[in-house]
């Protein structure tokens, strides 16, 4: 599965493994499990095997396929954001160059399209070409923001959907077709996957207020020092509109980020973008529960891990 990792020298193999979302890769193989469905045993059960065994490859394909799209899209970021770590260690840019750490994500894009085109299905293959499409959407959303947007929640939340969770709703969405569900029940693996990322991203904003450079990806309160206003500080405009003025005037200027973060100090701006992460959180956790009844054991067990996910989403600390 880390075969394209050889890609980079040995001392950094570590360091990409650890960029890897971790609840990315959790979520892709649980639905594959979680949505499997019963297969009417012909006259050679040796024909169920092959089947099985081969619908389960292609699933494993689209986790390879999403993690490594996942990966370059860390990669591109930390060269865009200038990041000098990534989870606590030194960020594959800082460490060997921006050239190589581009040219590292453009290769796993290479390798992620040539697997997809493995797959021979139109349908999945459009799904996450529409991903990657929205990855490069969100980004420039997020740099060529007018002050009208950067303070507007809803277009903070479509930025989100394109940053982070369009592309485990689709991969979501993607297990789903190819294991031959109907649309509704591809549609309901679109939502979890949808409404966990959404919420995956605003405890991150949350954490960078919160939490500290050695537990996230990025140093503490490097949003907002990015001139990136998130859920908490969109909130806490809304308590506060003067706050508004102090964005508009630019966050480049410390005196200016101290001042909006004393503002969110004051406000409810934290508590209400854990709410709303825990709204989003119980609507992946409902698509789940709407999910058709299966007796089989692992169907079982794999669909209490994706709601459990959720849960975990909204409590961790890093």
């Amino acid at each position: 599965m880390h075969a394209y990792l050889c890609f980079l020298t040995c001392d950094h193999v570590i360091v990409l493994k650890i960029l890897t979302l971790y609840y990315l890769l959790q979520v892709i193989l649980l639905m594959a499990t979680a949505l499997n469905i019963q297969i009417s045993k012909p006259a050679s059960e040796n024909v169920v095997d092959m089947f099985s065994t081969d619908l389960r490859l292609r699933q494993q394909s689209i986790a390879e396929i999403t993690e490594m799209i996942h990966v370059a899209s860390l990669l591109h970021d930390d060269v865009l954001d200038d990041a000098d770590t990534r989870r606590g260690i030194g960020s594959l840019n800082f460490v060997m160059g921006n050239k190589l750490a581009v040219l590292a994500g453009d290769f796993l894009l290479s390798r992620a399209c040539i697997t997809l085109a493995s797959l021979k299905n139109t349908e999945v293959v459009s799904l996450i070409a529409t991903a990657v499409e929205h990855l490069v959407t969100g980004e420039t959303m997020q740099m060529s923001t007018s002050a009208e947007q950067r303070s507007s929640m809803d277009y903070y939340l479509q930025k989100t959907y394109y940053k982070t969770a369009s592309l485990i709703s689709n991969s979501c969405k993607s297990i789903a077709l190819l294991t031959g569900q109907t649309a509704e029940v591809s549609m309901l693996a679109y939502e979890y996957g949808k409404n966990l990322g959404l919420a995956f991203q605003l405890i991150d904003d949350v954490l960078d207020f919160t939490g500290t450079s050695s537990s996230l990806g990025k140093g503490a309160l490097s949003d907002i020092r990015h001139g990136i206003v998130t859920a908490p500080i969109l909130y806490a405009m809304e308590e506060f509109p003067e706050l508004r003025s102090v964005v508009d005037q630019g966050l480049d200027d410390p005196a200016n980020v101290d001042l909006a973060l004393e503002y969110l100090g004051k406000s409810h701006g934290i508590q209400r973008t854990r709410e709303l992460a825990a709204k989003h959180a119980s609507l992946a956790s409902a698509a789940i529960d709407s999910l058709p009844e299966n007796d089989d054991e692992d169907v079982q067990r794999s669909r209490r891990a994706l709601v459990e996910l959720t849960h975990r989403v909204i409590n961790r600390t890093k």
